[in-house]
């Protein structure tokens, strides 16, 4: 059986579901109605354990959203072996059409990227309202994650007595 980062330090359940709320963009690859590949880094928020993205009525996201096309999905951070961590998620989508949802994850999505006073929030709030901005639950069928900072070893100061003749180490 091949080793790889999910199956060395995978990262499930609860710890996956931190992970995905903390995270702030995800990378949604989606298929075009000619088959070419739609792929685009995009907003996300976390709500009673269901992801949801925020999609402008133009995207071309939405409309393949809405046709039922094939998505990929990434989140994943680090620069480097030791903090390599992320999510795959493939599945679909399904349209928010609750408006009580809608207002909700409106408000969880100014929480999440914005505060009172941020210099951007009115224009994110009105160009979503001319934009027909709109929700959609991502359902996956399947989610693989990894966290490779779960096994690394962070290097520490440590108090030693060395022999009088040794000089040459700081403590």
């Amino acid at each position: 059986m091949a080793v790889t980062a999910s199956t060395l330090q995978p990262l499930r359940g609860d710890k996956r579901w931190a992970y995905l709320s903390r995270a702030r963009t995800i990378r949604i690859a989606t298929l075009n109605e000619d088959g070419t590949i739609y792929l685009s880094p995009l907003w996300l928020v976390v709500h009673d354990k269901k992801i949801y993205i925020p999609i402008d009525a133009a995207s071309k996201h939405g409309a393949n959203f809405r046709a039922g096309r094939a998505l990929s999905a990434l989140v994943d951070g680090g620069d480097e072996y030791a903090t390599v961590s992320g999510v795959r998620i493939s599945g679909t989508m399904s349209e928010v059409t609750d408006t009580a949802l809608a207002d909700t994850l409106a408000q969880v999505v100014f929480d999440k990227y914005f505060h009172v006073g941020h210099p951007y929030a009115d224009n994110y709030l009105e160009f979503g309202e001319v934009a027909g901005r709109t929700y959609f639950e991502l359902v996956p069928d399947k989610m693989i994650g990894w966290d490779m900072r779960e096994i690394t070893t962070l290097a520490v100061p440590e108090i030693r007595t060395l022999p009088a003749h040794v000089g040459d180490r700081l403590l």
